[in-house]
């Protein structure tokens, strides 16, 4: 899978998602990425990619005209995607979706956004990670980045890892225990592992896990459960 970063600061990638697991698949190839600055497509001497908006009003606005000449450099742009509080919350069957497509353009705003007429004319879905507004669409795009290449083939190593995740099955994980079995904590307090998970028996801890989730879900995400 390939990333297009459309972006005025190209040096924010790959950011986190060149770390860990997600590294070690952007060096083995499982995925690539091409950061883009946008300033580099304004014509004018200033370089100038954004300007005050029409009807008035605070902050500046990003160009359609310098936002698509960076587009258009672009030799295989996929599938079109603007980061931005308005837009389509992104939640793990939209990561899914974008894993299907071989390439993924992201536009990263700045400012107040970016000019209405770019996203029409070129189809771009807007997307959102939150009911909160940052200071750009890079960090987002990193999210998004990040949701899309775990579920890769061959980035997670056990494809039962991703198979179980929150929101996989349409529910919030259940809790995971390891060594020791019995851990005294900083205050004194004994705590045990629950017996089910040290029985053996994987039909009761398939079915604890099950009723965990369910439980977690109920009660921190009950729209889940509606859905």
């Amino acid at each position: 899978m390939h990333f297009n970063l459309l972006t005025l600061f190209p040096d924010m990638f790959p950011g986190f998602a060149g770390q860990s697991l997600a590294g070690r698949a952007l060096e083995d190839k499982k995925w690539s990425y091409t950061a883009v600055n946008i300033r580099d497509h304004a014509r004018d001497k200033h370089k100038t990619v954004d300007d005050t908006p029409f009807g008035g009003g605070a902050g500046m606005v990003m160009r359609a005209d310098v936002i698509e000449n960076a587009l258009l450099s672009l030799p295989e742009p996929g599938r079109l995607i603007y980061m931005s509080p308005r837009g389509r919350v992104l939640n793990q069957q939209l990561a899914a979706e974008f894993v299907k497509t071989p390439a993924l353009t992201i536009l990263c705003g700045r400012y107040e956004g970016v000019d209405q007429r770019v996203l029409d004319a070129h189809g771009f879905e807007e997307v959102s990670i939150g009911d909160y507004v940052l200071s750009g669409g890079e960090p987002a795009a990193l999210i998004v980045m990040d949701a899309c290449i775990r579920l890769i083939d061959g980035v997670m190593g056990n494809a039962e890892t991703v198979s179980e995740e929150s929101f996989s099955n349409g529910l919030l994980e259940y809790p995971h225990y390891t060594r020791p079995a019995e851990w005294t904590d900083a205050k004194g307090q004994v705590h045990t592992v629950p017996p089910v998970l040290t029985s053996g028996d994987h039909g009761k801890v398939a079915k604890w896990r099950r009723e965990q989730a369910q439980a977690l879900t109920l009660a921190r995400r009950p729209d889940l459960l509606k859905k």
